[in-house]
């Protein structure tokens, strides 16, 4: 999962958070944070942006019902497909995502471009 010095802060988090209220879970015991998924839209497309599983709890079924939980809360919103980046080398994120019937995009090419020096 690529986390970036700016976005990725306890304060860009939390503003993801306000601005996707319904829309993000996660999964805990007593004493900590198991799993989370952050997901939203821009009120026509649907974006998972990261999923994170605790090492310890994978093949549990918990990121499944995480991203099942995403997507029905976009759905409730009026959201009708979802897309998500996934690093090429990742193999087992890719494979998890293959599983859950996430197609790859052949036809697409992904851009970005910071326009913040300072967030890398």
């Amino acid at each position: 999962m690529g986390l970036r010095s700016l976005d990725d802060t306890r304060e860009g988090i939390h503003k993801f958070l306000r601005r996707n209220p319904t829309t993000c879970f996660l999964a805990e015991d007593e004493k900590r944070v198991l799993a989370v998924i952050l997901s939203g839209h821009d009120g026509r497309r649907g974006y998972i942006y990261h999923l994170a599983v605790a090492a310890h709890c994978r093949r549990q079924g918990l990121g499944k019902m995480l991203v099942e939980r995403a997507l029905i809360s976009l759905r409730a919103e009026g959201i009708n497909k979802v897309a998500l980046v996934v690093f090429a080398d990742n193999e087992s994120g890719n494979s998890f995502w293959r599983y859950l019937g996430f197609a790859e995009s052949p036809d697409l090419v992904y851009r970005n471009k910071s326009i913040n020096e300072h967030n890398f």
